[in-house]
C-alpha cells in the first residue's frame, strides 16, 4: 500500500514576506517529486501560506491520515515547525515525524535533545535524495545509519551520519508542481498575478559572516541549464497561468555566459513573465552593458545587498564589495528601469542612534526603489555568532526574523533600537513619496502599490500611516491611497 506523506509548512508569521505576496514551498515541490518518484504519496499543505492555525492544521492531519509527517524550518520557525510534528504525534504517534531545513541541518543536536518526542528524525542538507532512502529504511526496517545527512536519536544517544554529498545534475530533478493550490499564491503589485517561486542554480561562494546560505551550501555552486529552466518556465506559464516569477537563488548570474543566456532564451522565445530576483552588486556591476538585455527579458525587481555603508563593517561582515559599488548597481538598476531594492542591516552591539540616523540618510543617497532596514539575526550556527553571543538578548528563536532585534547594542535598549528600526522605514518612504513625479509610469504605480501594501499588510503598517507630517499634496496622496481598493 502506498504510503502517504504530509508535507506541511509552520504557521509563522512575522509581518514581512506576506506584505509583498503569498509564496509557494519550493522545497515542497522538489521533495514531493522525488517521494513520488520513490513510489510515495506526497501531499503538500500549505498552513503558512493559508494563514491556518493549529486546530485547522489538526483537522488536516486527522483527515489526511498520513503515515509521515514532514515539515522544514529556518531559525524564526523550527519552534511552530516543532509544535507541528508534535500535533502529529498527539494525533497518531505511530506516524513517522521528520524536519528539514536550514536551522536543523546545523541545530539538529538541541532539536533532538529537546524535542525527541517529537521529531524523528532530523534531515541534514538537500533532502531529494536523503528523505526517500530514509523512509525506505524505515518501512522495511533498515538499518538508519546507512542513511547519509539524517540525524536521531536511538537506545538514549543521539547519531548523526555522514553529510550527503550534493545533488550533482539539477536538471534530474523531479518536481511535483501539480500539488500546489495554485489560487492561494499572488504578487499583489500585479492585478491577477499567479506567482511562481523557481530556482536556476542552488549555493553560493561568498563568505559573509552573517549569512545562512553560504554555510548551508558550503560555498559551493551547481546550476540548472538555461534551456531546462526556461522550459519550466513555460510550463507553468501554460499549465498554470503563472505571469510572475520568483528566483530564489542567491547569485543567479554567476557564471556570466549561462545568466545571458537565460536572458536571450527569455527574450526570443518571449516567455512573458515578470522575473523578481536577487543577485550581488559585483554582478551588476559586471552587466552594465547589459542592463536593457535584463529588461528585455522581464526582470522587473532586482533586490543586491548593500547591508551597511560602512566599509569597515563590510570587511567585518566578509561582503567582498565596496561602498561605492552598492550605490552604482542601484544606480544601474534604477537606470534600467527596474525596481531596486536592498537593505541595510541594523543593531551591532556598537550601535547608536546616531550611527542609525546617517544610515538612514545613506539609503536617502543610495535612493533604491525599496529598502528594508533590518534587525541583525546573530543565526546559532552562523560565523558572525561567537563574536555577538554575550549580546544576544533572547534565546526565543520566533524572534529571529530581522524585525525583532535580537542582539543588545551597549549604548541602546531593545525597545530604543525597535523604534529606531521602524522610524527609518518611515523617513525613508516617506522621502521617496515626495519624489514620486521624478519616477517613470512603471515605478510610480509601482511604489503607489507597494505603500498601500505597507499600509495594510506589513509589520511597518502602523508607522506608514503616520502621514500628518507630509507635505499637503503628499498627504492627499497618501490619503487617496489609503482609501482606494484599487490601487
Amino acid at each position: 500500500m502506498e504510503k502517504k506523506v504530509l508535507l506541511i509548512t509552520p504557521p509563522y508569521h512575522c509581518g514581512v514576506l506576506e506584505s509583498a505576496g503569498v509564496w509557494l514551498p519550493l522545497p515542497f515541490v522538489y521533495l514531493a517529486g522525488s517521494l513520488r518518484k520513490a513510489g510515495y504519496k506526497p501531499v503538500i499543505y500549505d498552513a503558512m501560506s493559508r494563514f491556518d492555525d493549529y486546530n485547522a492544521i489538526q483537522q488536516c492531519i486527522e483527515a489526511e491520515k498520513p503515515d509521515v509527517v514532514c515539515s522544514t524550518a529556518y531559525t524564526a520557525t523550527v519552534v511552530d515547525a516543532i509544535q507541528v510534528l508534535k500535533l502529529a504525534k498527539d494525533i497518531n504517534p505511530k506516524a513517522v515525524t521528520i524536519l528539514g531545513g536550514i536551522h536543523p541541518t546545523f541545530c539538529w543536536d538541541e532539536i533532538l535533545e529537546h524535542n525527541g518526542d517529537a521529531v524523528d528524525f532530523v534531515v541534514r542538507g538537500e533532502g531529494e535524495e536523503t528523505l526517500p532512502e530514509l523512509l525506505d529504511a524505515v518501512f522495511a526496517k533498515g538499518n538508519f545509519a546507512r542513511v547519509n545527512g539524517i540525524a536521531y536519536v536511538e537506545d538514549g544517544s543521539t547519531i548523526v551520519t555522514p553529510s550527503r554529498p550534493f545533488i550533482r545534475d539539477l536538471n534530474s530533478l523531479e518536481t511535483a508542481w501539480d500539488l500546489i493550490e495554485w489560487p492561494l499564491y499572488t504578487f499583489r503589485t500585479k492585478d491577477n498575478s499567479t506567482l511562481a517561486v523557481t530556482q536556476t542554480s542552488r549555493g553560493c561562494t561568498q563568505a559573509c559572516t552573517f549569512c545562512s546560505q553560504q554555510l548551508f551550501w558550503e560555498r559551493k555552486w551547481r546550476a540548472r541549464s538555461p534551456e531546462n529552466f526556461i522550459a519550466e518556465l513555460e510550463f507553468l506559464r501554460d499549465k498554470f497561468g503563472v505571469n510572475v516569477a520568483m528566483i530564489t537563488d542567491e547569485v543567479p548570474t554567476l557564471n556570466r555566459a549561462r545568466w545571458e543566456r537565460i536572458l536571450d532564451l527569455l527574450i526570443e522565445r518571449e516567455v512573458g513573465v515578470d522575473i523578481l530576483m536577487e543577485t550581488r552588486v559585483d554582478d551588476i556591476l559586471r552587466d552594465e552593458a547589459i542592463m536593457d538585455k535584463y529588461r528585455r527579458a522581464g526582470i522587473a525587481h532586482i533586490y543586491v545587498g548593500v547591508e551597511s555603508g560602512s566599509q569597515d563593517q563590510l570587511d567585518r561582515w566578509g561582503k567582498n564589495i565596496k561602498v561605492e559599488e552598492s550605490r552604482r548597481a542601484i544606480e544601474l538598476i534604477n537606470r534600467a528601469d527596474m525596481i531596486s531594492e536592498t537593505a541595510f542591516v541594523l543593531g551591532m552591539p556598537e550601535e547608536t542612534p546616531e550611527s542609525i540616523a546617517k544610515t538612514i540618510e545613506l539609503a536617502k543617497h543610495y535612493n533604491p526603489d525599496l529598502a528594508f532596514f533590518l534587525a541583525i539575526a546573530p543565526w546559532p550556527y552562523s560565523n558572525l555568532y561567537p563574536e555577538v553571543k554575550t549580546y544576544v538578548a533572547t534565546k526565543d528563536y520566533r524572534n529571529y526574523n530581522l524585525v525583532e532585534p535580537v542582539l543588545k547594542p551597549t549604548a541602546m535598549e531593545l525597545d530604543e533600537l525597535s523604534k529606531a528600526l521602524m522610524q527609518a522605514f518611515r523617513e525613508f518612504y516617506m522621502d521617496k513619496l515626495t519624489k514620486l513625479d521624478a519616477l517613470s509610469p512603471f515605478k510610480r504605480d509601482y511604489m503607489i502599490k507597494v505603500t498601500k501594501l505597507l499600509t495594510e499588510h506589513s509589520y511597518l503598517k502602523e508607522q506608514m500611516k503616520g502621514i500628518g507630517e507630509m507635505p499637503p499634496e503628499i498627504t492627499e496622496l497618501l490619503t487617496g491611497i489609503l482609501r482606494s481598493g484599487v490601487a
